[in-house]
């Protein structure tokens, strides 16, 4: 026995870690059944109180809950953390392709960009999405035609084209990178588990979120650019008379531009709407009939605009005599959320602010979503460094009494008053609706800004019960392939036919304590490359077999044919496992998604294999020829 001792002690300690990497797999299994019976219970419940209850918002509630348990309770996080991750097509996600808006990088990074430049960007933009050129290419041929130099738009008026291209080019690969390592510091920190984010081309990111459950939220995480600006709000005195411009033009009635904000207010006044129908009003200020001021004294500008209005709005602001009205510097933007009115309908509120920051989200350092003691609200304070502290505190000693409007991404999450100097450069942005909204808020900002939009070309949502299902099929075929293997195994080779079974069992075991060790994730053609080392596994037993077969036939005893039989045939197996290792190896690196995931498994299914075939049945031959038993190889 002494012999054996050391490979003995080698499979124990193999067998065992694998299945000490694997009971977390099989503690997440439990805990799911535990959880999925105590959800059922609440369901119940929440029916039972509220049997009209819709059944979407239902599943959100439940699916909030099942969340909220899973990674609140420590046991069950850490099981999870551990066990062995399931691929997109076995557990369900979403699956987004997203391409990065360089035309809007080119724009932001032009220096006095005019019409003749946004038109020529327009069609350079047009063109490649039909093309394999970059914008950058296409727009400095475009350019080029048309006799225009790029130093009129980019870079400085001694550099030559060529350089200029150049730059630009390196700045639109250098965004894509950049977005792809912000949405994976993003998603990471959402808790994502093993997700897959890739770059497809030279602008598009591939994103693979397995287990995702809040899609809308996932979108908003992904796309928002985390573009944060804080802009003063324009006060009433500037900006009414600019809306009864706006009015008055929209109106036909075009009046002296300079009329008075007295009188501005006056007219104004939705107190007047009393003497006036809806479509009388609607017809004299078409302006003031979308957005309602909120005070009708004048006090502050802000006006209420439906919902179904907003678009509307936004195309009456972009006509071309209402633009020369609204001078350059300032911009009308709405709020985050609405507000519901008493009848139910969305309001969004209206601001005009200067169009330039007063200061950007580049000197945030650190962000956290709380709840305000006070208020009982949630809020996300954020903390600035030392160069934005002290703009910030020079910002706010210029402007006490004056609002100042948080804007992220183009939208305003709050504006409040600031009432003294702030020299500390800690901030609050309040307006979330709960407190996962914060915390999301949180993510995107210490995360930090894409440096262009993003937009989803194309995605798709796989159900967990499309998933539960592709496991099934997988489980079933897998150990349909088993049983196939090791009935044929068993009839053939009779005991060494079985040895080589317990050995395919083994080998199964260490691939998944592998990926369940190196934190892998399990997938569908994972599982396919797992049923396909099964059918390899048994290869290298089938030419030990015939070996020590022929060895018999020559009059060796079984342990002489047992040695004989082994040595002769390593070199064919080893060479063989090699080959195909190889192909895996190539397989990994130049494949994507699923080919990665089929190429892991048939890689570790070789290692494991080899072990298993030449250490465990070779371990229970001499085992057995030491004791003295019969081994009958068919």
């Amino acid at each position: 026995m002494k012999e054996l001792r050391f490979r003995l002690i080698l499979v124990l300690v193999f067998v065992g870690l694998s299945l000490y990497l694997l009971y977390p797999t099989l503690q997440d299994y439990l805990n799911s059944k535990e959880v999925s019976k105590d959800l059922t219970k609440i369901e119940k419940e929440i029916k039972a109180k509220n049997p009209t209850i819709p059944a979407n918002k239902l599943k959100d509630i439940i699916t909030s809950k099942k969340d909220s348990i899973l990674s609140n309770h420590p046991d069950y996080r850490d099981a999870r953390e551990k066990r062995i991750k399931l691929g997109l097509d076995l557990q369900g996600g979403m699956y987004l392709v997203m391409e990065v808006n360089t035309a809007k990088l080119l724009e932001k990074l032009a220096k006095d960009p005019d019409q003749i430049f946004m038109g020529i960007l327009k069609e350079a933009e047009a063109e490649s999405k039909i093309s394999d050129e970059n914008v950058v290419t296409i727009l400095a041929r475009k350019m080029k035609e048309k006799n225009i130099r790029m130093s009129r738009y980019f870079g400085s008026i001694r550099e030559d084209d060529d350089r200029i291209i150049q730059k630009l080019q390196e700045q639109e690969t250098d965004a894509v990178t950049r977005a792809i390592e912000i949405i994976r510091n993003r998603v990471d920190q959402y808790g994502v588990s093993e997700p897959s984010i890739q770059k497809q081309g030279s602008r598009r990111i591939v994103v693979e979120l397995p287990g995702i459950a809040r899609e809308e939220e996932a979108r908003r995480l992904l796309q928002g650019r985390a573009l944060l600006e804080f802009k003063l709000v324009k006060d009433a005195s500037f900006a009414i008379p600019i809306m009864n411009r706006i009015d008055e033009i929209l109106a036909g009635k075009i009046k002296d531009s300079t009329s008075s904000q007295k009188e501005a207010t006056a007219k104004k006044d939705t107190s007047k709407q009393k003497n006036q129908t809806e479509e009388q009003f609607a017809k004299d200020h078409p302006f003031f009939a979308i957005a309602r001021l909120i005070d009708p004294q004048g006090r502050i500008a802000d006006a209420y605009v439906k919902e179904t209005d907003k678009a509307k709005l936004n195309e009456l602001l972009q006509r071309e005599d209402i633009k020369q009205v609204i001078p350059d510097n300032v911009e009308f933007i709405f709020d985050a959320k609405p507000v519901v009115g008493p009848d139910g309908v969305n309001f969004y509120r209206l601001y005009m602010v200067n169009k330039e920051p007063e200061l950007t989200g580049g000197v945030i350092t650190d962000a956290r979503a709380e709840i305000d003691q006070a208020t009982g609200s949630p809020e996300v304070t954020m903390q600035m460094n030392a160069d934005g502290a002290r703009e910030w505190s020079r910002i706010t000693g210029a402007n006490i009494d004056k609002r100042c409007a948080i804007v992220l991404d183009g939208v305003v999450y709050s504006a409040p008053t600031i009432i003294n100097k702030i020299p500390t450069g800690s901030s609050r942005i309040t307006g979330s609706a709960n407190m996962d909204e914060a915390k999301l808020l949180e993510i995107v900002l210490k995360a930090g800004a894409l440096p262009a939009p993003v937009d989803i070309l194309e995605e798709r949502t796989v159900g967990p019960s499309l998933g539960q299902d592709s496991i099934s099929q997988g489980i079933n075929s897998a150990l349909f392939g088993y049983l196939l293997v090791a009935i044929f195994m068993i009839f053939y080779y009779k005991t060494a036919g079985s040895f080589a079974d317990f050995a395919l069992f083994t080998t199964i075991l260490l691939i998944l304590g592998v990926l369940a060790g190196f934190k892998g994730t399990l997938t569908l053609p994972g599982i396919a490359g797992i049923v396909l080392t099964m059918g390899m596994a048994v290869d290298a037993n089938v030419i030990i077999f015939e070996r020590i077969r022929e060895e018999l036939k020559t009059g060796k005893t079984i342990k002489a044919a047992v040695d004989m039989g082994f040595k002769n045939s390593y070199s064919a197996i080893i060479d063989s496992n090699i080959t195909t290792f190889f192909t895996g190896i190539i397989l990994y690196q130049f494949g994507s998604g699923p080919i990665q995931g089929f190429a892991l498994t048939l890689m570790i299914g070789i290692v494991t294999s080899l072990f298993s075939q030449l250490i465990i049945v070779r371990l229970l031959m001499d085992f057995m020829n030491l004791k003295g038993y019969k081994i009958n190889v068919g």
